[in-house]
């Protein structure tokens, strides 16, 4: 086992409705703040009209929750009442001075092209529904993390992220069927999860509808079995999404597909334990 350090704790933060201050209006701010819209963020904005990308103009004209004020940063009194701070200017000074203001504040902040006043890294990102994967090369070359990016995106399956909504809404189900955390009854239904994720291919998930929810809860989880798919009268994968499949995909198709229900299943065996 290799020597532990050197690394970042990865985390998937949740920002609805948290206030986040973005300094800069340019192409990668663009970039910054549609990653924070999609988190649910509150996004002040503060960059002058002149220096607006084209996509950050998108932004501020849609119906996203943003307060933009047409200047540079102010001091510390456009800290107040802020929880993330996000920097991307060209004046490398200003951007050090708002770095130190953070830092004396508490405030996490990441200063676009300088780590050593980052807290955070914005990886390269995958988004697929709810499915979410970053590449992080902790700041060394955001390049190399883009072109990795493409090669993992390349090899995911289709319908990966149907797939993960589906079995939420399957576990939500199935709380209010069995509720109660930890307990036999917490175990038992976790168990039976896994089982359903193992037991199933990953297209086969994404075709999970409300009918098939109830009689997998049904004939599966009040039997404590897990049935097929054909025994829930599912349709087949060509006939819900009407999509030419290819039968001799690469064996990287296949070896992704169970990755990805294999990384999934494990995480709800390891919560399962430490209950």
């Amino acid at each position: 086992m290799s020597r532990l350090g050197g690394g970042s704790l990865l985390l998937a933060w949740q920002l609805t409705g948290k206030h986040v201050l973005i300094v800069g209006g340019g192409d990668v701010a663009s970039g910054r703040i549609e990653s924070v819209l999609a988190a649910d963020a509150r996004v002040t904005l503060i960059s002058p009209s002149s220096g607006l990308h084209t996509l950050t103009k998108s932004f501020l004209n849609g119906p996203y929750n943003i307060t933009y004020h047409d200047r540079l940063f102010g001091g510390v009194e456009d800290l107040a009442g802020v929880d993330l701070v996000l920097t991307a200017i060209d004046d490398v000074a200003q951007s050090r001075v708002i770095c130190g203001l953070c830092r004396e504040l508490k405030i996490p902040v990441n200063v676009a092209d300088i780590p050593e006043s980052c807290d955070f890294y914005f990886g390269s990102q995958i988004r697929d529904g709810p499915l979410q994967i970053m590449i992080s090369t902790n700041g060394n070359s955001p390049k190399l993390a883009n072109i990795i990016r493409k090669k993992v995106e390349q090899s995911l399956p289709e319908h990966a992220g149907d797939a993960i909504t589906r079995v939420g809404e399957l576990r939500v189900k199935l709380k209010e069927r069995a509720p109660g955390v930890g307990g036999a009854i917490g175990k038992r239904r976790m168990r039976w999860m896994i089982d359903v994720c193992t037991s199933w291919e990953m297209e086969e998930l994404a075709l999970l509808d409300d009918q098939m929810i109830r009689r997998l809860l049904d004939d599966g989880w009040e039997k404590n079995a897990v049935p097929s798919p054909g025994e829930l009268g599912a349709r087949s994968f060509r006939q819900a999404y009407g999509a030419k499949q290819n039968l001799t995909a690469p064996d990287v198709f296949v070896t992704t597909l169970s990755f990805v229900a294999g990384a999934a299943c494990a995480g709800l065996f390891l919560l399962a334990r430490r209950r």
